[in-house]
């Protein structure tokens, strides 16, 4: 599975690997690649085309379908309440784990990125913030395509509370960047899940026919849905 990168703006790029995606952000010193997909092929030399500069890797959550290619690597950087989920999954293959804090910035000299914990679809997903350029990058947490919320590192509750949150911090981004479905979105689809998932809880939700083989069920409200 191939990767296409397509630039989104001078510096900024969105690298589509079946259906999810990465990024990879330069800036005068450094540049940060954000997940690495699903597929393990060589995702470094790939990044090497676009950029001569020293890569950062960071992940938004321990999900496989982010982390295909990080053994290319020589670390990543997440939230520690993401390291037991991310060596659960064939260990010896991936990098070291590095952490990244609530508040840290990722300063890649003229461009930056403010780290936001948004547990819920994971216990350790996080969002990262580019004030300046007035975005935000949310993993799988913010989509127009339903959110994975079944299995073990998943709680709901939490997930509503990060994403009013992220609401309450919507005066600080117009634009999310998300790693599934429709790109880019907007503030209106916070609004969306935070109201899918608190009708799913109420029970308001009807069930849909799920188009994967998952052991959970689909429920969809507006544009926005959710797999539970």
């Amino acid at each position: 599975m191939s990767y296409e990168a397509i630039k989104i703006t001078d510096g900024a790029w969105r690298i589509e690997n079946g259906m999810v995606r990465c990024f990879l952000f330069a800036g005068s010193e450094k540049a940060l690649l954000i997940d690495t997909g699903m597929s393990d092929e060589d995702l470094a030399s790939e990044v090497k085309c676009l950029t001569s500069l020293p890569v950062m890797l960071v992940n938004t959550h321990a999900d496989g379908d982010h982390l295909g290619a990080n053994a290319r690597f020589a670390e990543a950087y997440m939230h520690p309440a993401e390291f037991t989920y991310y060596y659960s999954e064939n260990p010896d293959r991936l990098p070291p784990a590095r952490p990244l804090w609530e508040g840290d910035i990722i300063d890649l000299g003229g461009r930056s990125f403010e780290v936001l914990t948004i547990p819920g679809h994971t216990n350790g997903s996080i969002a990262l913030l580019d004030r300046a350029n007035r975005i935000i990058i949310t993993g799988d947490s913010v989509s127009r395509a339903p959110v994975f919320m079944f299995g073990e590192h998943r709680n709901i509750r939490a997930y509503i509370y990060s994403m009013k949150r992220l609401l309450a911090m919507s005066d600080t981004f117009d634009t999310v960047y998300p790693s599934h479905g429709d790109f880019p979105v907007g503030i209106a689809e916070l609004r969306d899940l935070i109201y899918a998932a608190e009708a799913l809880l109420r029970g308001e939700l009807t069930e849909e026919e799920s188009p994967f083989p998952l052991h959970a069920k689909l429920y969809k409200s507006n544009n926005v849905g959710f797999y539970f």
